[in-house]
């Protein structure tokens, strides 16, 4: 017989030395969450019965019997004996202990009021690996669309700066202004004298062309042509300066004389020419610089164009083609790109405006510090996050995208987007092979998505910010019964976040070729100087549109153009060309059309006819020229140039 319960509760000493004693009785425990952990459990309610999980022998279901609690080989244990009550007869007990086969029983110990079974339980480690397998083959099965996905929670956006132009914005700032942001006075200063010592050294070798001194005013005179070029395009360089219709224009040759202007270009010069020596010296060798001669204007804009705009919050990273056909190292060709020969240049864009925010010119095969290769460590070199700040989203094509990358990138808060291709998933397709347009599937890799949409073809996306599908739709044509007919058909986030930001890259290549600068050269440092004009006009214009967002000016209702920006860029440099110190003012204003004497009246200078000269009689000359213009024209009695050449004007 069992031993009668004490009306008083019980230590934890005296139930266990009842336990032993009653060795053939089973106490079964309240509900608890955790079955097989609680072995035995001591809890006697206020009427003197078990808890609602056991039942005393009045309940009318007589026949109940406990749950079989398994041991530690997962067998199930033999029924355990209900308690004795009076009119039974009581079996004799069976124990844990009944079979000498069977492994001891696991070790109790106290936990919070219990005892249970210990963390180390064969059964406890099992339920851990079955819920780690389940999950592991959750996260490695594909879903469709109708499978919900969860939305990863957005990083906190802290740029470094506001976003935005990063000077004062209150106060006005004129094309020529935003353009001096990027060619400061110190860049413009470093071209002129190292211009000046190349055509020194130039002539010092032998070299015989007309050189004089290069100062502030001419070199922003040959900007303001630069910039007319790409607006007003011309088969030859030469005829800007004809005058036969249909090339007689007033500007450039009323500004500079063509034998003036071809004269800079050919010394144009970036570098120091003593330090080109040195570096060239160092040529197959680890000290050599292919870039050198570019560095010092390549080092000033690029930082320009970081240091006045910070992006706003979705970037893109794309490659840029410079045309070009040199014969040079570093040359490459890209046959996905318009532009499929020349050099390539690895830019950072904003994706909303396509500002060029960071760039760098790919000049070969280099051991990379970061062991992923070229795809991975451009993007890493065009992401300084001291400067650029934390929580941006970053668009990529399948050229950059990779797991490794988004992983690295998703610890240092900034989240990733792009498509991906096949042989990075590591993943098999699970498309049907015959899939109609808006069919997808997406897979979880911790916290990376993956996603299989088909539209015309297949398409592979990765992202850290996305779900794979909130209900978002796109029209497409589709073929139905051998009419097409617009449809609208599912579509993932990322797909249409990534149509809407990738093309920041693509954007800002269409604004500098609308009205690109380049020209034809045998110097391959003059495309990059032509391709650096282009950079700062663009970025200029697209600051000028973002100072109209902020500050309204009540002169004008809206922004330029990028053609009327760069018409009053070139106007505003002709201005300031005149306005700088070094040219001295006119001793009288030039406003209309007149005849004046060349020089002084004492000792008149003749010069030959424009006129005379251009209807093929080279050797007429005179002491007259026009006072606006500064054009000399010969006036005879019976043949005036002067009037002729300005009615044909």
């Amino acid at each position: 017989m069992l031993k009668q319960r004490p009306e008083r509760d019980l230590s934890p000493e005296e139930l266990l030395k009842l336990l032993e004693e009653d060795a053939g009785s089973l106490v079964c425990p309240p509900d608890s969450s955790s079955d097989e952990e609680d072995l035995v459990y001591s809890d006697n309610t206020q009427d003197g019965r078990d808890s609602d999980s056991c039942r005393s022998s009045s309940e009318s279901d007589e026949d109940y019997e406990p749950p079989r609690v398994s041991g530690p080989s997962g067998a199930p244990q033999p029924k355990a004996v209900e308690r004795s009550s009076p009119g039974r007869v009581q079996p004799e007990p069976l124990t844990p202990h009944s079979d000498p086969a069977a492994p001891p029983p696991p070790t109790t110990q106290r936990k919070r009021g219990r005892f249970s079974l210990g963390t180390s339980s064969p059964v406890a480690k099992r339920g851990k690996r079955r819920l780690a397998s389940t999950k592991s083959e959750e996260e490695d099965r594909w879903h469709d669309k109708e499978e919900e996905s969860i939305k990863p929670v957005p990083f906190r956006f802290k740029p470094a700066r506001t976003p935005g132009p990063t000077f004062d914005s209150t106060t006005a700032w004129s094309p020529i202004s935003l353009f001096q942001l990027f060619f400061s006075a110190s860049v413009v200063r470093n071209i002129i004298d190292n211009t000046n010592a190349n055509a020194a050294k130039r002539r010092k070798a032998g070299k015989k062309f007309k050189w004089k001194v290069l100062t502030v005013k001419d070199f922003y005179t040959f900007l303001s042509i630069i910039i007319f070029t790409g607006l007003v395009s011309v088969h030859t360089r030469a005829d800007y300066w004809r005058k036969k219709w249909p090339y007689n224009f007033h500007f450039p040759s009323a500004s500079m004389s063509r034998q003036r202007f071809e004269a800079i270009l050919w010394s144009l010069h970036l570098s120091n020419p003593k330090e080109d020596e040195e570096n060239n010296k160092k040529n197959n060798t680890a000290g050599f610089d292919r870039l050198f001669k570019i560095k010092p204007l390549y080092t000033e804009m690029v930082n320009a164009c970081k240091a006045n705009f910070q992006p706003y919050r979705n970037l893109s990273i794309d490659e840029r083609m410079v045309a070009s056909k040199a014969r040079i190292s570093f040359k490459q060709y890209s046959k996905d790109k318009p532009t499929t020969l020349g050099y390539k240049l690895f830019v950072l864009a904003d994706a909303s405006i396509g500002y060029t925010w960071n760039f760098f010119v790919y000049s070969g095969k280099s051991e990379s510090a970061t062991g992923h290769g070229l795809s991975y460590s451009s993007v890493m070199d065009l992401l300084p996050l001291p400067v650029l700040g934390r929580g941006y989203t970053l668009y990529t094509d399948d050229y950059y995208t990779s797991p490794a990358l988004f992983t690295d990138l998703l610890k240092k808060n900034i989240g990733c987007c792009g498509t991906i291709k096949k042989n990075r998933m590591g993943h098999p397709n699970d498309l049907p092979k015959k899939a109609e347009r808006g069919d997808m599937r997406w897979l979880q890799s911790g916290k990376l998505l993956f996603v299989k949409w088909m539209d015309s073809r297949e398409v592979n996306m990765c992202s850290t910010v996305h779900q794979a599908y909130s209900g978002q739709t796109v029209a497409r044509k589709v073929k139905e019964a051998g009419v097409w007919k617009n449809k609208s058909i599912p579509v993932p986030d990322s797909i249409v976040d990534y149509n809407r930001c990738m093309g920041g890259v693509d954007l800002s290549d269409e604004l500098i070729k609308f009205y690109s600068v380049r020209q034809k050269t045998m110097k391959w440092y003059k495309t990059f100087f032509y391709h650096f004009v282009d950079i700062a006009a663009v970025n200029s214009y697209l600051l000028h549109k973002e100072l109209f967002k902020v500050r309204q000016d009540p002169t004008q209702t809206k922004p330029f153009t990028q053609k009327a920006f760069r018409e009053q860029l070139a106007k505003e440099m002709l201005e300031f060309a005149g306005s700088s110190a070094e040219t001295p003012a006119p001793l009288h204003p030039s406003t209309t059309c007149m005849p004046v004497f060349i020089g002084n009246e004492d000792s008149r200078v003749r010069k030959y006819c424009r006129r005379c000269q251009e209807a093929g009689i080279p050797r007429v000359k005179t002491s007259v020229t026009c006072r606006k213009c500064k054009v000399p024209l010969c006036m005879q009695l019976r043949k005036n140039c002067f009037q002729q050449w300005h009615d044909a004007q």
